[in-house]
């Protein structure tokens, strides 16, 4: 089933409590996904420990978990890689807690070194981190690597289809912002979405293809890719969601889509969904 929401909590959520009104929030915009941040560290209070999982399944609702920012699958010091394996480790607990399915582990940078060289690396972080979660009997938690947004950052979609080749339990976070940032503008078309959706196919086969994990904001860049990002009523940056959903509709694709606008990413999420849905008329 084909899911979309949003990834943290719109400004308009406002003082509702969480995640006691979290059904009614989603399900007011028509929304059944939401993705829980944990970008700073795995910090998760107890009283959401206790009632979220509960609440999602009574309500339908498909959770899905943003591993920390800091991890660097990529790192030289092989201290910071057995480190990053810890937090994927954490990061799996805390979704296995939860109830979520799929944790989003960003990719890592090429410092200093071939974009291959970081690939290898990445690729040997990801072996023990499958490694560490199937130990714990965390198997059922799926690892997800990003593409990225930043030209020195690794994740660009060829990059990460690599790494989840590691494992064929591992599914593809596809940031389609984060891929128009590093390329400076470079999806404008449906065509272009066309590409990279025949690519994900043609790598990891056409299961793992449906079910991939899928970002999308608007997102201001510079010469050096991502810069921030922007709202769905941004006129100047992309890139366009319709084209993207009516490929994935006519793939017949059932993706997790989370939104991570700029402090709209509910309102913008119930926007793509609805135009989702107008397809299917």
């Amino acid at each position: 089933m084909i899911t979309f929401g949003p990834g943290g909590n719109s400004i308009s959520f406002g003082k509702r409590k969480f995640p006691e009104d979290l059904p009614d929030y989603l399900g007011g915009m028509g929304l059944n996904g939401y993705e829980i941040e944990c970008g700073r560290g795995v910090r998760i209070a107890e009283s959401v420990l206790e009632k979220l999982p509960k609440t999602a399944k009574e309500n339908g609702i498909y959770l899905s978990l943003h591993a920390p920012y800091f991890i660097s699958l990529s790192g030289v010091v092989e201290e910071t890689r057995l480190k990053s394996v810890e937090y994927i480790l954490q990061s799996a607990r805390a979704a296995k807690a939860v109830g979520a399915e799929k944790i989003v582990v960003h990719s890592g940078s090429c410092s200093k070194m071939t974009r291959e060289e970081a690939t290898e690396l990445a690729k040997d972080t990801l072996r023990r981190a499958q490694a560490a979660l199937d130990e714990e009997k965390l198997s059922d938690i799926i690892i997800c690597p990003e593409t990225m947004g930043k030209i020195n950052q690794l994740g660009t979609l060829e990059e990460v289809l690599k790494l989840c080749t590691v494992d064929e339990r591992f599914l593809p976070t596809v940031d389609f912002g984060h891929l128009n940032a590093r390329t400076l503008g470079g999806i404008k078309t449906r065509g272009d979405y066309a590409k990279m959706l025949d690519l994900i196919a043609d790598k990891l086969g056409a299961e793992r293809a449906s079910k991939m994990h899928i970002h999308f904001s608007k997102i201001m860049y510079t010469n050096g890719g991502e810069k921030e990002h922007l709202t769905f009523a941004d006129e100047q940056y992309g890139p366009e969601y319709e084209p993207l959903m009516e490929e994935i509709f006519k793939r017949g694709l059932q993706p997790s889509i989370i939104c991570e606008s700029a402090g709209t990413q509910a309102e913008d999420a119930s926007e793509m969904k609805r135009y989702y849905e107008s397809l299917c008329k």
